[in-house]
């Protein structure tokens, strides 16, 4: 269910001549692994600076989305929701011709992003990226997708190492609010003139999504339906250690729980937050969740706030929660 990858933080590479320069002041351009360095250094480029740019292209950035609006849903988006949208707000406007830019969780035939026929451009958050930065692969995405010819899909590639984030792009004062969809209609806003393959790709897609809603009164918790016992799932910005002790203090007294029924079982780290998860009895709905999902915020915010060493029971119940703690990414 999770894969285990290196925890290393990167900051964002830039490839400059820097000491090996002979006489170029810009950016070292890439060229053949077995080609001269254009830097002048007289070594072939993969021994020279494209070293720094395979150690740029693999090295995982452990918070991928910190900085931007709404990190904890961005991270709840790219691992644990099926079918969700986001209007996305560009830090210099919109391109002519170019009416929304959307994030969507997964698009057809897994296409990284997509430009429909109006000019419109979807961005798909769920697929694989060819480096260890997601926000650099997203962003070089999205560049692409703004140029496409209307009626394309833009295909994946490994982004430039000293190119755009995210948070280059985006506004740092747009909004970020997602929508949570049962399915994915919104990939096609013409059924009738969809592809076979599109529809197929459709029908596939519809089949295999978990029911999932959002809170409205917490930020980033997403209720989800399984066959056996629905879940809450709920992003945290917190730091992690600290997050833990507070969890693990209101484990060890009993009010961990969000009601009749409902127990809190473990987490998940995602992008560098931490996502705790509660089982709920199959009867109880996203609605039935609201008000005690506020009330444990009230009751996390105390325990957040407490600095004290913590006792030998909530010392133990630290422990079961880290034991049961998954890593996503």
């Amino acid at each position: 269910m999770a894969k285990k990858r290196p925890q290393t933080k990167a900051k964002r590479p830039q490839l400059t001549n820097g000491a090996h320069a002979a006489g170029t002041d810009g950016p070292v351009p890439v060229v053949g692994a077995r080609e001269p360095c254009p830097c002048g250094s007289g070594r072939r480029y993969k021994a020279c600076h494209g070293r720094a740019a395979a150690h740029a292209a693999t090295e995982l950035v452990h918070r991928p989305f910190e900085g931007l609006p709404g990190e904890c849903d961005w991270v709840a988006l790219r691992e644990l929701v099926p079918a969700s949208t986001v209007g996305l707000t560009l830090r210099n406007g919109l391109p002519e011709g170019v009416p929304s830019v959307t994030l969507a969780t997964v698009l057809p035939m897994a296409w990284p992003a997509l430009r429909r026929d109006d000019g419109s451009v979807l961005i798909g958050l769920q697929n694989d990226t060819a480096s260890g930065d997601i926000s650099r692969d997203l962003a070089d995405t999205l560049q692409r997708a703004l140029t496409a010819d209307p009626g394309t899909p833009v295909e994946g590639r490994r982004a430039p190492a000293d190119g755009p984030r995210l948070q280059d792009l985006l506004d740092p004062e747009g909004a970020f609010e997602p929508v949570v969809h049962p399915g994915f209609e919104f990939w096609v806003p013409d059924a009738e003139n969809a592809t076979q393959e599109v529809t197929a790709s459709l029908e596939r897609a519809n089949a295999a999504a978990i029911p999932t809603v959002r809170l409205t009164g917490v930020d980033a918790a997403y209720w989800c339906e399984t066959p056996d016992k629905n879940h809450l799932r709920w992003v945290m910005p917190h730091p992690e250690e600290q997050l833990l002790d507070a969890l693990a203090r209101l484990h060890a007294a009993g009010r961990s729980s969000l009601g009749e029924g409902t127990r809190l079982v473990g987490s998940f780290r995602a992008h560098g937050l931490t996502v705790p998860v509660w089982d709920l009895p199959s009867g109880v709905t996203a609605e039935d969740i609201e008000k005690p999902a506020a009330e444990f915020a009230e009751r996390l915010a105390a325990a957040l706030a407490t600095d004290s060493p913590l006792t030998a029971e909530e010392r133990r119940a630290r422990g079961g929660l880290t034991n049961r703690q998954v890593t996503l990414s």
